[in-house]
Parts: C-alpha cells; sequence; structure tokens
C-alpha cells in the first residue's frame, strides 16, 4: 500500500472526499468519533451502533454503502473500545480490522479517519507508525520459496491517513515507511531456509544494501580472520564447509568527528549445535540464529532510507555452527582476538563465540556506544517469554544512559525490552580451571551469565547487549520472522539524532 497524509477541515471536508472507502471509529458506549459524527448527516451510523449491528468492541467493522451526504463509496465502521481510554492494544486491533476489510473491497483507494492521537500515553507519530507496520504485516509473503505463489490479494492500494499535514507528521510517515521497510528485509531474511540464506548471502544482501544507499562495506574472509587472530569466532566454523563472512557497513551520516553508534550481530546462518548437537525436533528453527544479523541490516535499510544524519557502524560475525570431523570438541582451548583463552564447555553456546572477536574488533572505531543483538540464549525465553527482549548492560552512569534509552526506544515502538542483571558474582560461574574463561556457566542464570561473558570483551566502550531468543521469531501455525528489534534500534538511533 502506498501510504499519504491529508487534512480535512471546513472547506474541505472528509464527507466530500471522493475515495472508495472511509473507515472511521466508533466506541462500546455507543459514541462516534469526530469523523463519524460529520459522515452521520441521516443517522445511518448512529442507527447501526444503536441496533446492535456493531458494538464497538475492538475491531468489530461493518460496512456501509450509499450514506446520504457522503461523497465515499463506503464507510467502514470500526470499534475502538472505551473512549474514554483507547488503549494501544484496542487501536491496533482496530488497525487490523480495518486493513483486513481494506484487502477484500472492490476499491483501490480509502481513507483511513481512525482518532490517531486519542491512544492512551501515545501520539500521532505513534499512531501512524503503527497503521504502517500493521499494513506491512498483513501484506508481507512468505510463499518466496514456493513453486506456486499465492495470488496477490486485490482490494486497496492506496491509503490516505486524515490528519494535519505538519512537518512533524510527514516525517512521522517517512520514518515509519522506513522503519517497516526494515522490518520487511529483516523477515525475509529470517524466513529463508539456511540452504539460501548462507553467510555469503547475508555478505553479498550487505553489498547490495550499501549499493544502493552508498554504505561503505569490506567484506573479511577467513585468511583476514586468522590474521587478525580471531581464533574464537573461527572455532566455530570449523565443522562448516561454508565460509566465514565478517561484514562491516559504515553509515556515515553524521559529522566526521563524531564517534558512531555501532551495532554487532550474531550471525550464525544454522546452528545445529555442532558436536553438542540439538534435538532433533525444532531444529529446523535454528536457521533464525541469524536473526541478530538480519536486525542489523534491516537497521541500516532503514538508516540508508531515512538518510539519518547520525555516523552508524554495523558489523556482523557470520557462519555455520556444524558438526564434522574438523569441528571444535568439548573441552578444546580457543584464545579469542584481545587474548583471552575460553574452554569450550558447551559448542552450542556458539554465539558468544563469534560476538567476543566481534566486540573486540569494533574497540578501533573507539565508539560512542556498542549494541550487540543476539539469538543468544533459551534461558531469555524462559525469564521473558516472546514479549520482551532482554537487555543487558553495566550499571555505571554511562550504562545506565544507555540503557534508559534503548528501553525508552522500546516503549516508544511497542518493541519493548525488559533489563536483566549484569554483576560481578556471575562472573564466578564462568571460571574454568584450564583456561581464562568457560563458555558456559554453572547452572543458573544462564541468559546473565551468556551476558557476562560477553561484557568480558568490552571493557574499553560503552555496550549494552539485546538477547532476541525470544523475540525475533514465531514458532507454531504463525511461525516465522518477527522483524524485531528493528523498531527498537531504528528509533534509539533516530533519538540520537
Amino acid at each position: 500500500m502506498d501510504f499519504s497524509i491529508k487534512a480535512f477541515d471546513t472547506k474541505n471536508t472528509i464527507a466530500s472526499a471522493k475515495t472508495g472507502c472511509i473507515a472511521v471509529a466508533v466506541f462500546e458506549n455507543k459514541k462516534l468519533s469526530p469523523a463519524a459524527k460529520e459522515l452521520d448527516h441521516g443517522g445511518e451510523i448512529s442507527a447501526a451502533l444503536k441496533s446492535g449491528d456493531i458494538t464497538g468492541k475492538p475491531g468489530t467493522t461493518l460496512t456501509l454503502r450509499g450514506l446520504a451526504g457522503v461523497g465515499a463509496a463506503r464507510v467502514l465502521l470500526v470499534g475502538l473500545g472505551n473512549e474514554e481510554s483507547v488503549s494501544e492494544k484496542s487501536f491496533t486491533t482496530a488497525v487490523t480490522a480495518t486493513l483486513k476489510v481494506f484487502s477484500t473491497l472492490g476499491a483501490t483507494d480509502a481513507i483511513i479517519a481512525l482518532p490517531m492521537a486519542d491512544v492512551k500515553e501515545r501520539d500521532a507519530a505513534w499512531a501512524i507508525r503503527t497503521v504502517l507496520c500493521c499494513a506491512h504485516e498483513a501484506a508481507f509473503r512468505t510463499d518466496g520459496q514456493k513453486s506456486k505463489k499465492d495470488p496477490a490479494p486485490a482490494g486497496v492500494k492506496k491509503v490516505t491517513l486524515a490528519l494535519d499535514a505538519t512537518a512533524q507528521a510527514k516525517n512521522a510517515l517517512a520514518q515509519a515507511q522506513a522503519i517497516a521497510n526494515g522490518m520487511d528485509l529483516t523477515k525475509e531474511l529470517g524466513n529463508l531456509s539456511a540452504n539460501v540464506c548462507t553467510p555469503t548471502y547475508l555478505a553479498n544482501t550487505a553489498k547490495k544494501l550499501a549499493k544502493e544507499y552508498k554504505f561503505d562495506v569490506e567484506i573479511l574472509d577467513r585468511k583476514q580472520l586468522e590474521a587478525l587472530k580471531m581464533g574464537s569466532f573461527l572455532s566455530v566454523t570449523n565443522g562448516s564447509d561454508e565460509p566465514p563472512k565478517f561484514i562491516v557497513l559504515k553509515h556515515m551520516g553524521g559529522k566526521s568527528k563524531d564517534a558512531p553508534v555501532v551495532l554487532v550481530g550474531k550471525g550464525i546462518t544454522f546452528d545445529s549445535g555442532g558436536i553438542s548437537i540439538k534435538a532433533g525436533a525444532g531444529m529446523d528453527e535454528m536457521k533464525y540464529d541469524m536473526g541478530g544479523a538480519a536486525s542489523v541490516l534491516g537497521t541500516f535499510r532503514a538508516l540508508g532510507e531515512m538518510n539519518l544524519k547520525l555516523n552508524v557502524i554495523g558489523v556482523i560475525a557470520s557462519c555455520e555452527n556444524m558438526p564434522s570431523g574438523r569441528a571444535t570438541k568439548p573441552g578444546d582451548i580457543v584464545t579469542s582476538m584481545n587474548g583471552l583463552t575460553i574452554e569450550v564447555l558447551n559448542t552450542d553456546a556458539e554465539g558468544r563465540l563469534v560476538l567476543c572477536d566481534a566486540l573486540t574488533y569494533v574497540e578501533r572505531f573507539n565508539p560512542a556506544a556498542v549494541v550487540d543483538i543476539a539469538t543468544l540464549t533459551g534461558a531469555c525465553i524462559v525469564a521473558l517469554g516472546n514479549h520482551n527482549s532482554g537487555l543487558f548492560t553495566r550499571s555505571d552512569e554511562a550504562h545506565e544512559k544507555l540503557a534508559a534509552e534503548l528501553l525508552a526506544a522500546g516503549k516508544q515502538t511497542s518493541d519493548t525490552a525488559w533489563r536483566l542483571p549484569i554483576e560481578e558474582a556471575y562472573n564466578e560461574q564462568l571460571k574454568s580451571n584450564f583456561a581464562d574463561l568457560a563458555n558456559i556457566g554453572t547452572p543458573g542464570g544462564a541468559s546473565v551469565t551468556a551476558a557476562c561473558f560477553l561484557e568480558n570483551f568490552t571493557r574499553k566502550y560503552t555496550w549494552a547487549h539485546l538477547d532476541i531468543a525470544g523475540t525475533a521469531w514465531k514458532s507454531g501455525g504463525s511461525k516465522g520472522a518477527t522483524g524485531r528489534p528493528v523498531p527498537l534500534l531504528t528509533q534509539f538511533l533516530i533519538n540520537r539524532v
């Protein structure tokens, strides 16, 4: 769908608009939104609500045709719940229902005239972003690798949002479009099968983004990684025939002297667990173990579209984790880029092994802040379920500020995170008799000890870790990548500007 913003007033009324459909809100207390009142010349809307043809419950809909004094062919009544307190959930439910009806209409254009500034504790910018993201979610296709594609739905292709066409609203629309496009890319990459979406495929995707948006890009191969002494990252690649790729993207939209924000993504394009092999059930979902990498690429897609005035560097450590005669074995000791030795007690705790070398590598950028994003631990799902990403960082002033920024961006975009602790006591669980660190902790607090492992490699800059194991994809009948945390990351960067 194509979206635009248009203001309606006493001269250019919404009732006189010539369009295929206008969506307006009704409430559970049988009241009408301002736009619905304006269209209720003949009392048809009030009568429908009074009769019970529509209840006003969030997401309920009723289509009326040929209303007196209305230029639109149809008026879609959409339930929005409690007039006194329209919640995020109610509004999102109403938008989703609206778009579903739009997809079935014999019309190509429509107007959404829901009260977009009346959601509790939210502004019009949030509502605009919600509409755009819901529209992209509804239109997103998962049949890219099917031999026969599903037919493209008919219905509305052009949507006008009934809002004051201020510079702020137009900017919010542009940002929302960029975020939605970034989420689409992240979902497309996540859903691809692992025999297609390899480390090389991710590297080629980065090159395409760089060409389209004038990013700088560098792809490091095995020999260069060996020269950098990335022994921890390379230990994960030993069992696979797919060559590893270390991807560096640079969007230098700020001043040349400004320190960059660095995003580091875990890019395990398939995680069998290696010698510590996973159970067979559900192993197909380990194609999603590159969700951190996909979110970095999706965020860069959004950055490029917005041409954000900020210096941002994306770093992706990508490989497969496979068993073979060459694979790293439990008990092996490897040396990381910063010289710390690591006893690999479990080869299925590989994400931290690739990330620790990436986190050492980014020291060269003298970053303003570093955020790594990884589908790191199943324990984070146990702790937080599928609603919040896990946020970890230190507790000094600079890190408290970074944590607050990330949490705020999550709340702004409804792509929320929840902070979990990093404390020195947890490092006791990572002690090894034979190396500087073990790659897994003793039982208890596994998502925390994983973050504490990474923290050992981030002492030279301000850093935060996002564990997205519970939020990067859905299982079951709705299996698929979610596009998270692209909204959180993009809003975090927008706020930094």
